[in-house]
């Protein structure tokens, strides 16, 4: 038996670059077919004006698209008209690169530039805690 792992939902790569949005919005889970339809109908206006600029830098083949492609727009739903470039996404203090793979389509662009960092912190430094004023400072 062949494993196909070029697949999403049963689609090859080609014929998801050929479907519409709407089309596409079939595709994908509730709550991200709705965005994606809020974006069609006009209410969320910055979720198309993305994807207008991105197809806007296609066309022209403007050199940001190899840089990547820079936004603030977390909540975007990636969709097959990006597969293969590169956003540059706002995480609140810089710009992380997220790669649009096939494996990555439906979801948000937010969740791949993570907005917090994971902190390990060692041990109690000096004076707090009451005990550690018995351990040595060197």
């Amino acid at each position: 038996m062949e494993i196909i792992k070029d697949v999403f939902k049963g689609k090859k790569e080609e014929e998801l670059k050929q479907m519409s949005l709407e089309e596409f919005a079939k595709l994908c889970k509730a709550r991200e077919r709705r965005a994606i339809l809020r974006a069609l109908s006009g209410e969320n206006y910055k979720y198309m004006e993305l994807i207008q600029k991105v197809r806007k830098l296609k066309e022209k083949n403007h050199p940001k698209i190899k840089k990547g492609i820079k936004t603030h727009v977390r909540d975007a739903v990636i969709i097959p008209e990006w597969l293969g470039l590169v956003f540059l996404v706002h995480n609140g203090k810089e710009w992380k690169p997220v790669e649009i793979t096939l494996e990555r389509l439906g979801h948000r662009l937010g969740e791949y530039s993570h907005t917090t960092t994971f902190t390990k912190h060692s041990g109690p430094g000096v004076g707090a805690t009451r005990g550690s004023r018995f351990i040595s400072v060197k």
